[in-house]
């Protein structure tokens, strides 16, 4: 049977290439040439794509968040994460070149099927993983921030593609589940360079309107670090019981809590010992109470004769 095929035999690959030509010169095996060349494929052309994304796509990426002005802490996760796709796209990648399409596609199902049930078990993970993906990309706050939500406050110390660690001003340590800050609304005072704070004081009804309003305008206008343009206005807001009450409305530049406090507090003082010097009442509320009671005459009762 010489210049056949013996039964049972494979037949010679025929998709073999220059590569395994040459492996086949060397070994003497077409079919042992044709494995080599296929590894061959796979290792180089997962190191072409891994070598370009590595080289290329990280770079690019570095350039797109310095023009975002993204914080060193944020970047960490997304480098991770386009560091995972480009291994990801090397391997797919030098699948293809291997011609390895079958195996792909049967891993590609395991994945699938893997991916379903991992998904089905951490729902609750992964929500608060792509709320954490777009805390980075909507940028709602920053490290260093002092935001509020629900019945919470406090400044951001650490985000991370699951949870955000907040710092209250009693000092403990918030762990908040990212999902909870992207589906409730989030107050966010330090986001621009300048805030506007409220307060309302209450005078007497017998009180000088226009001389208290005077009084709390000369004040902020005096205190250093209330701007002069938005310049602080002042309104009647409220009709209480005992008060007047007046709403002063000024602006501040540096929004941070502690500035916040500090200024609030020492503006607030300076108004009040203005309306003690100049004999404006701060009244106390007042309640009125109506009603009486009877008294019946009693018999008094008999004396005790020694």
């Amino acid at each position: 049977m010489t210049g056949g095929v013996f039964p049972g035999q494979a037949d010679p690959p025929s998709d073999i290439g220059v590569v395994g030509e040459l492996l086949e010169r060397v070994l003497g095996d077409a079919t042992v040439a044709a494995a080599l060349e296929r590894v061959l494929l796979f290792v180089l052309a997962f190191l072409v794509v891994y070598l370009l994304g590595r080289l290329v796509v990280l770079p690019v990426l570095g350039r797109a968040f310095d023009r975002r002005d993204l914080d060193r802490h944020a970047r960490r996760p997304l480098i991770k994460i386009a560091k995972f796709g480009i291994v990801f796209v090397a391997l797919a990648a030098a699948f293809g070149a291997a011609d390895f399409g079958n195996f792909l596609v049967s891993l590609a199902g395991i994945a699938a099927a893997g991916a379903l049930a991992v998904g089905l078990a951490m729902q609750n993970v992964i929500r608060n993983f792509v709320a954490g993906v777009f805390i980075y990309t909507d940028r709602p706050f920053q490290l260093g921030d002092w935001i509020e939500w629900e019945d919470h406050e406090g400044v951001v110390e650490d985000i991370s593609l699951r949870v955000t660690r907040v710092r209250t001003f009693d000092n403990e340590l918030l762990t908040v589940p990212n999902s909870a800050l992207t589906e409730t609304v989030l107050k966010n005072p330090v986001d621009a360079e300048k805030l506007r704070l409220k307060f309302v004081f209450g005078i007497g009804y017998d009180d000088d309107i226009d001389q208290a309003t005077d009084i709390i305008v000369e004040e902020a206008n005096a205190h250093p670090e209330i701007l002069e343009d938005p310049e602080p206005s002042v309104r009647l807001t409220e009709l209480g019981d005992s008060d007047v009450g007046l709403q002063s409305r000024f602006w501040i530049g540096n929004p941070s809590r502690g500035e916040f406090v500090r200024i609030k507090g020492e503006y607030v003082t300076a108004v009040k010992e203005r309306f003690d010097e100049e004999g404006i009442d701060i009244p106390y509320p007042v309640r009125t109470l109506e009603g009486g009671a009877a008294l019946e005459d009693r018999v008094a009762p008999p004396s005790i004769s020694e």
